[in-house]
């Protein structure tokens, strides 16, 4: 389960590497932990150079696989 100030890996080729969860949107009723397939709110800890994303820009995600 995922929850607020959770550090997660990106697994997509977004240049991003690194997301911290900052609020769960997508989840059934009011839930404050996200499954596969929620959406989140998350910032971007850690990015690739040279890619149009950037460390600290707010962005929507969602949770594909979990370890």
């Amino acid at each position: 389960m995922i929850q607020p100030q959770t550090l997660l890996n990106v697994a997509d080729n977004s240049g991003a590497r690194k997301l911290m969860c900052i609020r769960v949107i997508g989840a059934a009723g009011n839930q404050r932990y996200a499954r596969i397939g929620d959406v989140i709110v998350a910032v971007i800890k850690d990015a690739l150079p040279q890619m149009p994303l950037e460390r600290s820009e707010v962005i929507r995600a969602v949770i594909v696989r979990t370890c």
